[in-house]
C-alpha cells in the first residue's frame, strides 16, 4: 500500500510542484536561476508522466475510469503549460543577455503570444481531443468582425512589427521626421513609439505614422553627428583670407571632434557676400546645440578680430552702417582700446580708464608652434588674445592633454598676476598669434579703483582651476584652493582697501 502511495502520479506531481516553488522562493527572482528551475521542473515532470505511461503529446485513447481521465488531463495540461513557460523564459533570458530588453519588447511579446497560442491549441487537441482545424475555421468569421472593429489598432500593431524587423531605429537613437519633429527614442511597443524631444517632453507617435513617414536617423551608422553652418561675410577681404579665418575658428573650438578634420569651404560668392560653410562632427547629437553655440561665438570673435563684417541674408536690403558706430571708431581708432571695448570684463570701465589702460598695453606676436608661456613660469602680465589660436596643454600619463583653447578676446596669465602662482601647463601658439599685454602694476592701478574687476578676474581664475581639475587629476594649485583664499591673496597682492574688499 505504501509502495502504491509513493508511486501515485498525483502525489509525485504535488511533491515536484512544492519543491519547485520552494526553490524559486529561496533563490530569488534571478532570471537565469528561474530558467534553470523551469527546465528542471519540465524535465522531471516529463519523466514522471512517461513512467506512468502518460504520453502528454498524444491524444488520450479513452480511459474507463473517470478519475484517471481527469488526472491524466490535468497532468497533460500542466505539461503543456510548463513547456510554454520554459520557451518564454528562454526568449526573455536571451533578450537580457543581448542587453536590449526594452528594444526587443515588441518582438518578445509577439514570440510569447505565438508560444502561448501554440500551447493552447496543442492542449485542446491532446487533452480535450477536439479537432483544432474545425475550431480555427469556425472562428474565422469572428476574426473578420474583430479585425474590422480593430482596423486602426491592427494597423499600428503590424506597422510596429515591420519597424521592429526592419530596424530603422533602436532605443537611444535620435531621429528626425518630416516637418522637423525630432527626438530620442526611449521606447517602442505594440501601438506606438515614444520620443523625448529637445525640451524633455514626451512625444507619442503611432507606429502606422512612423511606418509611412520619411525619417532621418541621426545616430546611425555612427554615434558621431555631423553639423554644417553657413556664414555670409561682406566681400571686404579675398575669399581665401576669409576661409582661413574660419579654419582658425574650427581649430579653436573645444567641443568638436578633431578626427575627421573639420572643414571650412567657400560655397558661394556674389557682389554682396562671400558664403563659407563650416562642417564638423561632434561625439553625439545631444551635444549639437552646445557645439553650435560655441562655434557661433568663435565666429563672431574671430571675425571681429580680423576685421570681417557679416553680410545680411540674400533677400535683405543692405543698410548703411550706423553713424554712432563710425563715430565711436573714429573717436577711439586704436586697436588696444577696441580690444578692451570688446571684452565684457572691462565693460564697467569709463572711457578715460580704458584710455589709460590701452596706452600702457604692449603688443606681442608669436609664430605658429612657439611657446608663449611654459609650465611652471610665473607671468607678471595679463595677456589678452588679439588674433589667432593658442592651446594650454599639459603632459599627463605620457599623453598631451588640452586644458583649454584660447581665441580672440580670451585672457590668460591671471594666475601669476592675481595670486603669484605658476602656470599649470604650456601655452603654445597654434597659429600666428597677436597678444596685448597688460602689466601687473598697470592693472593694479585700475583694480584699486575698480574692485569689481579684481572680483571678475578671481572668478575667472577659480573657474579655470575647476575646469582643469575636471580634465585631469587636479594640480597642486587646485587642491584646497577656496574662493576665500583667492580673495585674501588678491587683496594682499593688490593692496585693495578693506572697505572695498571682495565678497
Amino acid at each position: 500500500m505504501i509502495e502504491q502511495l509513493v508511486w501515485n502520479p498525483i502525489l509525485q506531481f504535488s511533491v515536484l510542484v512544492l519543491t519547485t516553488i520552494s526553490i524559486r522562493v529561496a533563490l530569488g527572482r534571478n532570471p537565469t536561476i528561474r530558467f534553470i528551475v523551469s527546465v528542471s521542473f519540465f524535465a522531471l515532470l516529463t519523466a514522471t508522466l512517461l513512467s506512468h505511461d502518460i504520453v502528454p503529446y498524444s491524444p488520450s485513447l479513452g480511459d474507463p475510469l473517470f478519475s484517471r481521465r481527469i488526472t491524466t488531463g490535468l497532468l497533460k495540461a500542466v505539461w503543456w503549460i510548463g513547456g510554454a513557460v520554459v520557451l518564454v523564459s528562454a526568449v526573455r533570458l536571451f533578450l537580457i543577455f543581448e542587453n536590449n530588453p526594452r528594444e526587443g519588447r515588441l518582438a518578445q511579446d509577439l514570440i510569447v503570444g505565438i508560444i502561448y497560442l501554440g500551447a493552447g491549441l496543442a492542449l485542446i487537441a491532446n487533452v480535450f481531443s477536439l479537432p483544432v482545424g474545425t475550431l480555427i475555421a469556425t472562428s474565422g468569421a469572428f476574426a473578420i468582425v474583430l479585425g474590422l472593429a480593430l482596423q486602426s489598432t491592427l494597423n499600428d500593431v503590424f506597422s510596429g512589427i515591420a519597424l521592429n524587423l526592419g530596424r530603422p531605429y533602436t532605443v537611444g537613437d535620435w531621429i528626425v521626421l518630416e516637418g522637423g519633429l525630432q527626438g530620442r527614442v526611449v521606447e517602442t511597443n505594440w501601438r506606438s513609439t515614444h520620443l523625448v524631444n529637445g525640451t524633455d517632453d514626451l512625444v507619442v507617435l503611432p507606429n502606422s505614422t512612423l511606418a509611412k513617414a520619411r525619417l532621418v536617423n541621426l545616430t546611425r551608422p555612427q554615434q558621431t553627428h555631423g553639423v554644417s553652418i553657413t556664414v555670409r561675410f561682406l566681400p571686404t577681404r579675398n575669399p581665401a583670407a576669409i576661409e582661413e579665418t574660419m579654419r582658425t575658428v574650427l581649430l579653436s573650438s573645444f567641443a568638436i571632434l578633431k578626427t575627421p578634420p573639420p572643414t571650412a569651404l567657400v560655397v558661394g560668392i556674389d557682389s554682396q557676400a562671400v558664403e563659407i560653410e563650416l562642417s564638423f562632427r561632434i561625439s553625439g547629437f545631444s551635444g549639437a546645440a552646445a557645439a553650435k553655440s560655441e562655434i557661433y561665438d568663435l565666429i563672431y570673435r574671430h571675425a571681429r578680430a580680423n576685421g570681417l563684417k557679416f553680410a545680411g541674408p540674400r533677400e535683405a536690403f543692405v543698410l548703411p552702417a550706423e553713424v554712432s558706430s563710425e563715430a565711436q571708431t573714429a573717436k577711439h581708432p586704436g586697436t588696444p582700446w577696441r580690444l578692451l571695448e570688446s571684452i565684457p570684463l572691462f565693460a564697467t570701465l569709463t572711457d578715460d580708464e580704458k584710455d589709460a589702460l590701452a596706452s600702457s598695453m604692449t603688443r606681442r606676436t608669436y609664430q605658429k608652434g612657439s611657446t608663449i608661456a611654459s609650465k611652471g613660469s610665473k607671468l607678471t602680465s595679463l595677456m589678452i588674445m588679439r588674433t589667432g589660436v593658442a592651446a594650454r596643454q599639459r603632459m599627463e600619463g605620457g599623453h598631451l592633454v588640452d586644458l583649454a583653447r584660447l581665441s580672440p578676446g580670451d585672457l590668460f596669465g591671471e594666475r601669476g598676476v592675481l595670486i603669484d602662482a605658476a602656470e599649470s601647463g604650456d601655452t603654445t601658439a597654434l597659429t600666428f598669434v597677436v597678444i596685448y599685454e597688460v602689466k601687473k602694476e598697470d592693472l593694479a592701478a585700475v583694480m584699486r579703483d575698480r574692485p569689481a574687476l579684481a572680483e571678475e578676474l578671481g572668478i575667472l581664475l577659480s573657474r579655470r582651476m575647476q575646469e582643469e581639475e575636471q580634465l585631469s587629476n587636479a594640480s597642486a594649485l587646485s587642491h584646497g584652493t577656496h574662493p576665500d583664499t583667492l580673495a585674501t591673496r588678491i587683496r594682499r597682492l593688490f593692496e585693495i582697501p578693506r572697505e572695498l574688499e571682495l565678497p
